[in-house]
């Protein structure tokens, strides 16, 4: 049985918590969809204390925050986003429209089809994030959306440059200097300033992940996208440095992500815990990944791969680290989680800015039932279908009626009755089924 030498908190803790982010942000969207800009422009001075006449910024504006960059920032910036193109364009090339004839007369097909509006929201409240400008709004240019809007919030007081010149250079139509609650409502329930959109994307703190969830069904959402999860797999192959460095450059994210090891080593688990406290002695960001640490930080020895395995699936963790001895037992076998990343040479951090796979994962455990955000999330497949013979419609036909009527739709039956009596010349009763 695996033994934890450290746990986060418990779950009444966590409820509580979860409990009162619902209420706080049940109100607020309603605040929004009441009151429209007035409700948002409060709002962006009570969280933000940033306040003007229209938060969209201008293309002067923009202009400015891209030369406030150097050619290095730019040319950094355009390198991750083409990584992130250049995979993404390779995941729309697996999508394809089909058509096929599945009987004689008989034609069905899917087409992909592009979500036509879509925002993006880039957090940026303790740091300014653009990765998630380039994993948002490259990929839905990728998948052919039309209109592509951004938020994201001030730093320090005014627009963050390297936020924003990610939003315009990866193609954003319309970008707004707005974060939180506000932003995603505002996007999605639309104000007298800002048109509503179809489908929300981007990763967020916790109050933007539950506005996310409560607006889902009046827009679309990517996932639920909450604070950063990490889980790294190790065993005696690896170091308590690289542990450590990895799970810290996580928790630095804010004091609610959770950072695990998962260890088949109780030597390297203590070395571990050890080197931590080194590290948050000397880590420039300590004080947020010491609270995420204290708080949400795991330790778990395992007997073997195999029991490690069992523990990785039920945490379901967004990013999962593998540095054992054999990590392709884990990429066949593992089923739960958001992205691997496979060996000591890669890690999360490549993942979250520069590689090129998606940052954008699910939380929460959702890596149970979905994936992260990709091309196709940005895409609907819808059917259609074409009966081209007589004959092929009779078939069809007398099929559906018996069927319908054996469920007691005898209207639904009635759909295909006049169409036997209209291309086959049979003569079924209203209201009974094919013979």
């Amino acid at each position: 049985m695996a033994e934890f030498l450290k746990r986060g908190r418990d779950a009444a803790t966590i409820a509580d918590d979860d409990a009162r982010i619902r209420a706080t942000v049940e109100t607020i969207l309603a605040d929004i969809g009441a009151r429209g800009d007035v409700a948002v422009r409060e709002m962006s001075e009570k969280f933000d204390n940033w306040s003007r006449d229209d938060y969209r910024l201008t293309d002067a504006e923009i202009q400015d925050c891209l030369a406030q960059l150097s050619a290095r920032d730019i040319e950094d910036i355009k390198f991750a986003q083409a990584q992130v193109k250049n995979f993404a364009e390779h995941q729309r090339a697996a999508l394809k429209d089909i058509e096929v004839e599945t009987i004689p007369g008989v034609v069905l097909g899917h087409k992909n089809i592009p979500i036509q509006s879509v925002g993006c929201y880039v957090p940026g409240g303790k740091y300014p994030l653009l990765a998630s400008a380039h994993m948002s709004v490259v990929t839905a240019k990728v998948a052919g959306v039309p209109r592509i809007i951004t938020c994201a919030p001030p730093f320090n007081g005014k627009p963050a440059p390297a936020i924003v010149a990610a939003q315009h250079l990866a193609g954003a139509d319309v970008i707004y200097c707005l974060g939180g609650i506000q932003a995603v409502g505002a996007m999605a329930l639309g104000t007298q300033s800002i048109e509503p959109i179809d489908m929300l994307v981007g990763p967020g703190n916790a109050f933007v992940a539950e506005a996310k969830r409560q607006l889902f069904g009046r827009v679309g959402i990517d996932l639920f996208a909450g604070p950063t999860e990490t889980l790294i797999i190790a065993d005696e192959t690896i170091d308590a440095e690289i542990c450590a460095t990895d799970l810290l450059g996580q928790a630095e994210h804010g004091p609610t992500s959770p950072a695990i090891l998962l260890t088949t080593s109780r030597k390297l688990a203590l070395e571990t815990m050890a080197e931590v406290e080194r590290l948050l002695k000397i880590l420039p960001t300590a004080k947020v990944a010491r609270q995420a640490w204290d708080d949400c930080g795991e330790v778990i020895v395992c007997a073997d791969d195999a029991e490690m395995l069992r523990e990785a699936d039920r945490i379901a963790s967004e990013h999962v680290q593998v540095m054992t001895h054999d990590p392709d037992y884990f990429l066949a076998n593992m089923k739960n989680y958001g992205a691997l990343f496979l060996g000591p040479r890669t890690n999360v951090s490549y993942g979250d800015k520069v590689i090129g796979t998606n940052h954008t994962l699910p939380t929460k455990k959702a890596a149970r039932y979905t994936g992260g955000l990709w091309v196709g999330k940005f895409l609907k497949t819808v059917t259609y279908q074409r009966i081209l013979t007589d004959e092929a419609a009779v078939l069809m036909g007398a099929y559906c009626s018996r069927l319908c009527m054996l469920e007691g739709f005898a209207g639904h039956a009635e759909q295909a009755n006049i169409r036997l009596r209209r291309f086959g010349g049979l003569n079924v009763p209203y209201g009974e089924a094919a013979p």
